[in-house]
């Protein structure tokens, strides 16, 4: 796993068990909510984080058969079945003041996720300021930032949120980002929420200081869409898929693993190529649907008992 770039949970574990690795400390459960496939990976160990290469917490995968859904019932269940994953990590009560963070650049396409998700949320914190004997029960107080990015601000993202968390002191924070994943089925189709925070930019090798608990002080979950995939892990599923002719290419047997494949191809190409990012070509309609269901799901959840025409009234 060490060539491979993925930010899911989900993929780390599917490595290891295809690869028959011994894997002790980790559990993995499935159900469906709201039609909604989900799978639960928990890392309860520290030899067990090592091997998947994630910290120890829960990770949550959702997966979205469908992405293009901008309404209807499917997009209403993968709201729901995102807001009750959503709720179920954060343990808030009625009157906690939530920062949400949307990571990324929101001049390049692939990464402007998090800024998309900040700009369709319910923002309320200064209600409760200004004008609290307006405000419906169950509205919590939340407030948001899209930080930008170190090459636009000058300034390193968890400087920036960390100056934000010492003054408003939030009982939580949600971190939004785009992320990097190693199946192509998995681009904008996938959203992972995990409990161990975030490190902005691991997935495309440019990893900064953790945002988590333990450098803000407060709860972090993190709440990411896989938007890229690095080119040297589609050239080998491409190679092994060609079978014969792929082994041929990589000098190695017709039935090779797309792991040796990946390794060796990761050992002979140049530096250069190696730093190559691939997304789809439609990702900038990919990344409106996708936002909309990552947003609306953490309406649902931070805000109670309010519904898609309420949200749709006040961003509007």
């Amino acid at each position: 796993m060490t060539h491979i770039r993925t930010d899911l949970a989900i993929e780390a574990h599917e490595m290891l068990t295809e690869a028959a690795a011994e894997i002790t400390g980790v559990t993995m459960a499935q159900q469906e909510l709201h039609g909604i496939p989900i799978s639960r990976v928990l890392i309860e160990s520290d030899e067990a984080a090592q091997k998947m290469g994630k910290p120890r917490g829960h990770y949550v995968t959702l997966e979205l058969k469908d992405l293009n859904i901008a309404e209807g019932s499917d997009y209403e269940n993968a709201c729901f079945a995102l807001a009750e994953e959503l709720m179920a990590l954060l343990k808030l009560s009625d009157k906690s003041n939530v920062l949400a963070v949307g990571l990324g650049n929101w001049n390049i396409t692939p990464d402007a996720l998090g800024p998309k998700v900040v700009q369709q949320l319910m923002i309320t914190r200064h209600l409760h300021t200004y004008i609290p004997d307006q405000i419906d029960e169950g509205i919590r107080p939340v407030c948001a930032i899209s930080p930008g990015v170190l090459g636009i601000t000058g300034m390193e993202t968890g400087e920036v949120i960390r100056g934000v968390t010492d003054t408003i002191r939030p009982d939580a924070v949600i971190v939004v980002d785009a992320l990097a994943a190693r199946s192509t089925n998995r681009i904008s189709t996938t959203i992972q929420l995990c409990d161990t925070g975030i490190s902005p930019g691991a997935g495309v090798g440019n990893k900064r200081k953790a945002l988590n608990r333990e450098t803000l002080g407060v709860p972090v979950i993190a709440v990411g869409v896989p938007t890229v995939i690095d080119a040297v892990t589609i050239t080998a599923d491409l190679l092994a898929a060609a079978g014969e002719a792929g082994s041929k290419a990589l000098g190695l047997a017709p039935d090779f693993d797309p792991d040796e494949g990946r390794a060796t191809l990761w050992q002979s190409v140049p530096e250069a190529l190696q730093q190559f990012i691939v997304t789809p070509k439609d990702v900038d309609l990919l990344i409106d649907r996708v936002s909309k269901v990552v947003a609306n799901g953490i309406n649902l959840a931070l805000h109670k008992d309010i519904t898609f025409q309420d949200i749709d009234a006040y961003i509007s």
